[in-house]
């Protein structure tokens, strides 16, 4: 059943891997490639890494994918005017695509060969999360909060860096706001039958 469900899996993701670079429709595109990251999720759950399966399901389609389905839903590009220099880069494409085939079968048949160890998905522990969460939580814990606060400090710095303040903006300002008084706000204008609002009236009134 493992190798049915294999290729079964394997031929959805190849599918839909091609109908990614061969959609017309850029939103077709985006589906496709949500339908190949569950595909591959399912790959994963059945090499024993239930971790990887729900990392890829929740980052790359939680967010990844449907960031790439909204931003081209919103900017609506025009992807025919992009696709028109696409045979002039053709040749490199190949040769790139070529290498890393080529890549792909080395590595498999050095594992095929015994010269690359087998991946343990499970190492000492129930499952491979467990298994993640010692080596992380436990053994290198002050590597792991290190590598977040580095993290938390570019984030900082990648907002300060952006953030500009314009003169020309109207900006609130909240101390103002709390410390006038109701006679600054509030003018009393004492209107007649028949006439408009005189505008001279309510800043002496405003002013006394």
């Amino acid at each position: 059943m493992q190798l049915i469900a294999f290729y079964i899996l394997s031929t959805v993701v190849l599918l839909s891997a091609v109908f990614v670079i061969s959609a017309r429709n850029p939103v077709h595109s985006v589906l496709w490639l949500i339908l190949s990251f569950f595909t591959a999720a399912g790959l994963l759950v059945l090499i024993g890494a239930e971790f990887l399966a729900m990392l890829l399901v929740v980052v790359y389609v939680g967010a990844v994918a449907v960031l790439f389905l909204f931003v081209v839903m919103m900017l609506d590009v025009d992807f025919v005017e992009l696709k028109q220099g696409f045979l002039n880069y053709s040749v490199i494409g190949g040769i790139i695509a070529v290498l890393m085939c080529a890549e792909i079968i080395f590595v498999a048949s050095a594992v095929g060969a015994g010269d690359i160890s087998n991946f343990d998905p499970s190492p000492g522990a129930d499952t491979n999360a467990a298994a993640l969460s010692n080596v992380l939580y436990t053994d290198n814990l002050l590597l792991f909060q290190m590598a977040g606060v580095v993290l938390l400090i570019a984030m900082i710095g990648a907002i300060v860096l952006t953030l500009r303040h314009r003169t020309h903006i109207k900006r609130q300002k909240v101390e103002d706001q709390t410390a006038r008084h109701r006679g600054d706000a509030v003018s009393m204008v004492n209107v007649q039958p028949g006439q408009g609002i005189d505008t001279s009236d309510s800043e002496r009134g405003a002013t006394s």
